[in-house]
């Protein structure tokens, strides 16, 4: 079991290191809980799975990416994100993250 803290939470705006998109965190898994398959044909640089892993909303697409901690860094400029699903997760958009919408009970 990993000990390593997540650097990164939920409405954080975060900027891919290989692939230099924005992104906004939309959740977090302490580990990665993908299947070897994926690991294996996505996973190319191969990132640590006993460390946090990320989904993301990806900035003025209509997917979403599956992300290591170690291929992300904080947004240097944080800013809005355009996605399809980000108005339904979030709410209020302060300049530097994203607030979680309630959920109904």
């Amino acid at each position: 079991m990993s000990r390593h803290e997540a650097k990164f939470q939920v409405g954080e705006i975060i900027q891919h290191r290989l692939f230099d998109y924005l992104g906004v965190v939309f959740d977090v898994d302490p580990t990665f809980q993908g299947t070897e398959e994926w690991y294996r044909q996505v996973a190319r640089s191969r990132p640590p799975r006993d460390e946090p892993w990320y989904h993301v909303l990806v900035n003025e697409a209509a997917h979403t990416t599956y992300v290591a901690e170690r291929n992300l860094a904080p947004a240097e400029v944080p800013r809005r994100i355009v996605h399809p699903f980000a108005d339904g997760l979030f709410g209020e958009f302060d300049g530097e993250r994203y607030k979680l919408r309630q959920q109904a009970h």
